[in-house]
């Protein structure tokens, strides 16, 4: 069964270091969204903390749209992928990049898994001030962590296949193995937990 896994997240949660541990698990393409950013923010004269213009997130979902057209029509008939996205709850760009990565997993036939990467506010912090992330052009405010973790909520697509997983305290290795066993459990009809709204949540 081709799987499209998508991890969503707030920036320094760890989506990127995730999908690297999960990828030899599912024989997976890892495709960070940072391949479709950095080369508009190499653009710019982005120091990490200052925010961004909202009008360049056009030209990011054109790049983004390119490389999904790209994989739904010469995409290994057998290839799985795995995504990263920082979307926001209630964030009418954030549907829009779901939607754009739900359609090429519809238009490959694959099965999408969204999971959401869940973090306390203080390591949360701690993760994202990591300097090492300027080398990828990645945000490294920590009080702009804060405030995002007090104000907002990672994007919860309804979906009957996510998984809320709480990384805090996980290591990336053990978060990987745990998607890789909602996955097997999902693939081969043992997922029992499914709640109210489609979503099974892990501790």
């Amino acid at each position: 069964m081709k799987l499209f896994i998508l991890l969503l997240g707030f920036p320094g949660v760890g989506k990127l270091t995730i999908a690297r541990e999960l990828s030899p698990l599912l024989t997976a393409k890892v495709i960070d969204n940072h391949w479709f950013n950095n080369p508009i923010l190499r653009l710019l004269d982005d120091d990490g903390t200052t925010p961004l213009p909202k009008g360049i997130w056009e030209y990011i979902g054109r790049v983004r749209q390119a490389v999904l057209d790209a994989i739904v029509a010469y995409g290994p008939p057998s290839a799985n992928f795995i995504s990263t996205h920082a979307g926001i709850e209630g964030d009418e760009r954030s549907n829009r990049t779901f939607q754009q990565i739900a359609g090429a997993a519809r238009e490959c036939e694959a099965l999408l898994v969204p999971v959401r990467l869940l973090c306390d506010e203080e390591e949360l912090a701690r993760r994202v001030a990591t300097p090492a992330r300027r080398d990828r052009l990645k945000s490294i405010d920590a009080q702009a962590s804060r405030e995002k973790s007090r104000r907002a909520q990672v994007l919860a697509p309804q979906h009957p296949f996510a998984l809320n997983l709480d990384v805090t305290s996980k290591t990336a290795e053990a978060s990987a193995a745990a998607i890789h066993a909602h996955i097997l459990r999902m693939t081969t009809g043992e997922l029992g937990s499914v709640q109210g709204n489609g979503v099974v949540a892990l501790p």
